[in-house]
């Protein structure tokens, strides 16, 4: 059963050897971050799920103790998604399919294991991860939401995903005015923890937005059926033209 889940963006920004010089401009979203990973933690979860969007390589179930690196962006900085653990297994089925073995963590969750390696994680709950193909249809999503949320009697997620990439001129998918629009939604769906909101998503509109949070915040939906949880936004805002979130789903 789902008890709290977090949700917050996965640039890789965030970490501040790949900002360099800008890194200060996200102090704000790291505290937001790290604080909401704290929530997770108060909640005693038997086993946290970090789900992130992910490419075909990177689809699927990635096991505790899988590690990850920002090399391919420049900074030789290296993560483990907790620590290993020899009977650690896969979850979310078909959500991507591949052997769990000698798998690297893609992007999104090498940032969310760093996310959990900056908030002082501790390394005795076990923490799996799951990386989400943005093709994979919303009811699929609510499935494999469904799924994870079965996993055990006490379920932490920790949604990694950005909103809208079309915000402002020099966005990455330049100005697009329907943008903001589909930000406001999805922030006030995850501060009112409206989980069919997020079901509601479009999903056309948001492969054309490039919002790439589409994916986890509808697993995030499937595994919230039920589960009463009051929702708490704690940061909204665009810099660099892409809508970035953080909330904190708890009881």
């Amino acid at each position: 059963m789902l008890i709290a889940a977090a949700v917050c963006p996965c640039p890789p920004l965030l970490v501040p050897e790949i900002a360099a010089g800008a890194a200060p401009e996200l102090d704000g979203l790291r505290t937001a971050c790290v604080e909401a990973v704290g929530v997770l933690a108060a909640a005693r979860p038997e086993r946290l799920i970090v789900i992130g969007p992910a490419e075909r390589a990177g689809r699927g179930p990635h096991p505790q103790g899988t590690t990850g690196s920002f090399r391919g962006f420049g900074v030789d900085v290296e993560v483990r998604l907790g620590a290993p653990h020899e009977t650690a297994g896969g979850v979310g089925g078909e959500a991507a399919g591949g052997d769990a073995a000698e798998r690297t963590l893609p992007p999104s969750l090498a940032v969310g294991a760093w996310l959990l390696e900056r908030a002082g994680w501790d390394d005795a709950v076990a923490v799996e991860g799951l990386g989400v193909g943005e093709p994979l249809a919303g009811e699929r999503c609510i499935e494999v939401g469904r799924e994870l949320a079965a996993q055990a009697e006490r379920v932490a997620l920790l949604v990694m995903g950005d909103g809208s990439a079309c915000r402002t001129l020099k966005a990455p998918g330049y100005l697009d005015e329907r943008a903001a629009a589909f930000d406001a939604e999805v922030a006030r769906a995850l501060g009112a923890a409206d989980a069919g909101a997020l079901v509601a998503l479009d999903e056309e509109l948001a492969y054309e937005l490039k919002a790439a949070g589409r994916t986890p915040l509808q697993v995030l939906a499937g595994a919230a059926e039920g589960a009463r949880l009051k929702g708490e936004l704690r940061y909204d805002e665009a810099p660099y033209g892409v809508g970035y979130f953080v909330a904190t789903w708890s009881a």
